[in-house]
């Protein structure tokens, strides 16, 4: 949302830091800034726990003060809201209770509609909202204030009955349509909640969205009925996404903002249309649930001190807990703890928190430990000082280490981790048919709208992503041992699934180093492996598959203790493109691979002597078979060599000479081919 700096002043008596700076404050203790936008402008990041407060100047500048320990003058919604006089000439009828949770509807004669004065167009359009006229920036000016939804009707569009304009909530009939303010015409989803006008049965807005041409203020309009409402967040939601169309509004309503606001947005917009249009209030209707009203209250939460400190691992004392719940404007009480020996301790005092009914996150005492840190600074944390750990939770700290020890078990074996999606297609070839998954109502992706029942089909492509990438850095005869550990979904089950992969990027491949992997592993960590399912081709050559036990792996976990894992030297790699040469060499029968490769090297070492940064990184064999030529037998080995330099990239001009070395070398004992 964006926020503007002057708009916020109006909160504050002393003046407000740069933008730049209120932007650092909450990017450290709120919200993220997505953008600085000017000198008075900055865009906030609010997420959806906080939208039902936050996406408003208000709650922002609420937000300020707590961080920047400034008071807040004024605050609508800290003043209670007097009861409105009841209209006599509207009437209110809800046909689907499940999706409103309150509607207010206000009628005003004799507004005078026109262009908005100077401070109220500055106001919305410096956050780029357009004016359109006194009455329209009115509700605009008070949803970007304090963060309730509203729209005005023109009276005269609607039909008087018997002295009485009648309102009517109702879900949308079959291929029933609407014209939106902006002139789009709408074929509404069955089911979609209009406002309409009772006495004609149509539409004059879409709830929580957008409201209808047919109603629309203009210059001739005389007499309005504003509307200050709440509509389930979900419903709202759903209508957006099936007509795509996404509004001020309806962002607010689908973060669920609190009924109790729609009576401040109601007399806040009420005194504005007054200030900048006239008119005269005739009434209010309220359709307002007790259930609904009774659900809006918020709960108190009981917090200690000595809990806050065990959470974030700090040393607060009862005094720093109680200058945040100010700061934050808190009603709240504290109870000090009576020790019998001791006497009062402040430490195991208890603070009883009633949240503000515009904080609908703060529903847990965890919710208050949050606030704390966040406004007191989680730099405030000693990094020595270690938080409370979970509770009750050993058993999955258990399983999480026989995991561990399942990992150090690979690793040490020269396997290396990945991690795939969740998600699997309908159906592959050789693979689990649809019949036999679990399918996603809402897929976030169409090509996998299932969730996978096994870890083979995703380690078949990440074998097939290693063949294209693997050769172009460790040459073309090195190996790809891959593992993943994951849970697998059945129809009526969730299982922990250990799943292989090998692959000779030769294209040699060898189920066998995989069941002999599986064999050891259930061998040397026993309990671990629940049941063997060799995957022999099915998905592809080269990937096996296990169920682990979760029994065995808690046991293995409890008697877990981490240790080093033996990788072998690590080497560092240049980061300038690597050169590749290839060679071949005729020898006579019975010559080993390793004198051809030592004499390759022999001869590269003498040529580069005064070449120190040039190295033979690899020499990798990747052919190798015999032919008789001239009644004799012979053996050709042919090697890919790869040359690299940490200082730069390799030309032609360097290899070329090098290459010409290496071969009369081995032309003075063999054949080059």
């Amino acid at each position: 949302m964006k926020i503007s700096r002057n708009w916020l002043q109006e909160y504050f008596e002393q003046a407000l830091p740069s933008v730049e700076e209120l932007a650092e404050a909450l990017t450290f203790h709120s919200f993220e800034i997505e953008e600085v936008v000017s000198s008075d402008v900055f865009d906030v990041k609010v997420l959806p726990d906080r939208a039902a407060d936050c996406l408003s100047h208000r709650g922002v500048a609420r937000e300020i003060g707590a961080v920047l320990n400034q008071l807040v003058l004024s605050d609508s919604l800290r003043h209670p809201v007097e009861p409105f006089p009841e209209s006599g000439s509207l009437k209110v009828s809800i046909d689907n209770q499940e999706k409103y949770l309150r509607y207010m509807a206000a009628y005003v004669r004799g507004v005078k509609v026109g262009s908005s004065p100077a401070w109220l167009k500055e106001a919305l359009e410096s956050v780029g909202q357009r004016s359109i006229n006194n009455v329209v920036d009115a509700t605009n000016f008070v949803m970007l204030n304090i963060g309730q939804p509203l729209h005005a009707f023109d009276a005269a569009r609607l039909q008087e009955v018997n002295g009485k304009f009648s309102i009517l909530v109702r879900e949308s009939a079959p291929e029933e349509k609407i014209v939106t303010l902006t002139g789009e015409e709408y074929a509404l989803p069955e089911g979609t909640l209009l406002i309409t006008d009772a006495n004609t049965n149509a539409p004059i807005g879409i709830a929580g969205v957008k409201g209808g041409k047919a109603a629309e203020i203009s210059n001739d309009t005389i007499d309005i009925i504003i509307e200050s409402a709440n509509f389930d967040g979900v419903s709202v939601r759903k209508t957006s996404q099936a007509l795509k169309l996404w509004t001020d509004a309806s962002q607010r309503y689908q973060n669920k903002i609190s009924p109790e606001l729609a009576s401040y947005g109601m007399r806040d917009v009420l005194e504005l249309i007054q200030q900048v249009a006239g008119g005269e209030l005739e009434g209010v209707i309220d359709v307002y649930p007790p259930e609904v009203a009774h659900a809006a209250k918020p709960e108190p939460l009981e917090i200690t001190v000595e809990k806050i400190n065990a959470v974030l691992g700090t040393s607060y004392t009862a005094g720093d807990v109680k200058h945040v719940f100010d700061r934050l404007d808190f009603r709240f009480q504290f109870i000090p703890f009576m020790d019998p020996e001791h006497g009062p301790s402040e430490e195991k005092g208890t603070y009883i928190v009633m949240p503000p009914f515009e904080r609908r996150d703060l529903t847990i005492p965890e919710t208050l430990i949050e606030e704390v840190g966040r406004i007191l600074g989680y730099e405030q944390v000693k990094p020595e000082q270690m938080p409370e750990l979970p509770v009750g939770r050993s058993a999955d700290q258990a399983r999480y280490r026989g995991i561990e020890r399942v990992k150090d078990f690979l690793t040490e074996r020269g396997f290396t981790e990945i991690s795939t999606q969740t998600f699997a297609a309908e159906e592959k070839e050789g693979g689990k048919s649809a019949d036999e998954k679990i399918m996603l109502a809402n897929p976030l992706d169409q090509t996998r709208p299932a969730l996978r029942s096994s870890l083979a089909e995703n380690m078949e492509d990440a074998l097939m992503r290693a063949t294209n990438v693997a050769p172009r850095v460790l040459g073309p005869a090195a190996e790809v041992k891959l593992f993943e550990i994951g849970t697998i979904f059945k129809k009526d089950s969730e299982e922990l699934s250990l799943v292989l992969g090998y692959k000779q990027l030769t294209g040699k491949q060898s189920q066998t180093l995989l069941s002999q992997t599986l064999q050891d592993l259930a061998a040397e960590l026993p309990g671990a492996v629940q049941t063997l399912e060799m995957q022999d081709g099915s998905f592809g050559p080269g990937v096996g598959e296990c169920i682990l036990s979760i029994d065995g792996l808690i046991a293995l976990g409890k008697a877990y203790e981490p240790r080093k894992v033996l990788l072998g030297p690590y080497k560092q790699f240049s980061q300038y493109p690597f050169a590749l040469r290839d060679i071949a060499v005729w020898t006579p029968e019975g010559t080993e691979e390793s004198e051809v490769s030592s004499a390759i090297v022999g001869a590269f070492q003498k040529h580069v002597e005064d070449m120190n940064d040039v190295q033979l990184a690899r020499i990798d064999l990747f052919d190798r078979f015999s032919k008789q030529i001239d009644a004799e037998e012979k053996v050709s080995y042919a090697f890919r060599l790869v040359f690299e330099s940490f200082e730069r990239t390799l030309s032609d001009a360097e290899l070329n000479p090098l290459m010409d070395a290496i071969t009369a070398a081995l032309n003075q004992k063999w054949q080059v081919r």
